[in-house]
């Protein structure tokens, strides 16, 4: 496995997921004004694109990269449903079914931690299906803060989404855990 060199953070695609820390500390202290923190939002997005398209531009994709964008996502998605839920504008209920992915990554790094499977794997990338989740989160807070009359849709269709996307890493943990030299082979006849 590739280290994780600490000097791959100060790269532009690491400051640019490392912005988003500060960027959920500002979400929370603007959460009662819906304005300004859709600009943060708005913010925290554009940084989202952009650093892992500056990465693949640029080619500076590293393994210390693949770990930061999704530890930077969750810290910023978590901060914005807690400060969504405090200041009463998002039920629990709602912020659960918008926590659908991270509950089933959860769920996912908890069946690896127990099965030790987690020493000695390439640190994978987000797929298609992570990436729209992350989006529609993004998106469904957006309506909630512009007070839409469709934010039930955007609720459930990104838990939808979020389920969808637990699923596909699901699968890939489970095709990566089953190589193929570990399936049987068929016994070759033999010669007399």
């Amino acid at each position: 496995m590739a280290e994780l060199a600490t000097r791959d953070l100060w790269r532009i695609p690491g400051l640019l997921s490392l912005s988003r820390i500060p960027l959920a500390m500002l979400f929370a202290a603007l959460s009662s004004k819906p304005a300004l923190a859709m600009c943060v939002l708005l913010l925290a997005a554009i940084s989202d694109v952009l650093d892992g398209w500056y990465a693949r531009r640029f080619r500076q994709e590293t393994p210390a990269g693949r770990v930061l964008d999704p530890i930077t996502d969750k810290i910023f998605v978590v901060t914005v449903i807690v400060s969504l839920v405090a200041s009463k504008v998002l039920s629990v209920g709602e912020a659960l079914l918008l926590g659908t992915r991270e509950f089933c990554e959860l769920a996912l790094v908890l069946a690896l931690v127990l099965k030790r499977q987690t020493r000695s794997r390439p640190v994978q990338g987000a797929k298609r299906a992570g990436k729209a989740a992350t989006l529609m989160q993004f998106v469904a807070v957006g309506a909630i803060l512009l007070a839409s009359p469709h934010r039930r849709w955007w609720v459930w269709s990104t838990a939808a989404c979020g389920l969808l996307a637990g699923l596909v890493y699901a699968l890939r943990e489970w095709r990566s855990g089953t190589p193929s030299n570990a399936r049987p082979r068929e016994a070759s006849p033999r010669r007399a």
